[in-house]
């Protein structure tokens, strides 16, 4: 997965016309850390789209922008557009990130 540094370079990424996976996450979150523990498997799943990570406290304002209220959240962008969003409670499990992704991106 590779990492988002600055706001500029999130603003670059998302303009793909393919979808875009980011994953926005901090530290100091333990659910972070749980999610950490099954990404990779999903990541093998979904091999066809790019992966990306960004630290809501490294990178400020991207969270506030795209309405990122808890975390771990994964985005979907496309075109410079949020068109998918799954939200803190229901990226607990590999199950439930795999078929919000299916949902999504199929």
């Amino acid at each position: 997965m590779n990492h988002i540094e600055t706001e500029e370079q999130f603003n670059d990424i998302i303009q793909s016309d393919k979808p875009v996976i980011v994953k926005v996450f901090a530290d100091w979150c333990p659910d972070c850390k749980r999610m950490d523990m099954f990404i990779g498997d999903i990541m093998d799943e979904f091999n066809q789209y790019e992966w990306y990570e960004v630290n809501s406290d490294e990178v400020q304002g991207i969270a506030q922008k795209y309405e990122v209220m808890g975390i771990p959240s994964i985005l979907i962008f496309k075109n410079g557009e949020k068109i998918a969003h799954q939200h803190s409670s229901d990226t607990k499990t590999p199950e439930s990130v795999s078929e919000f992704l299916n949902q999504q991106l199929t």
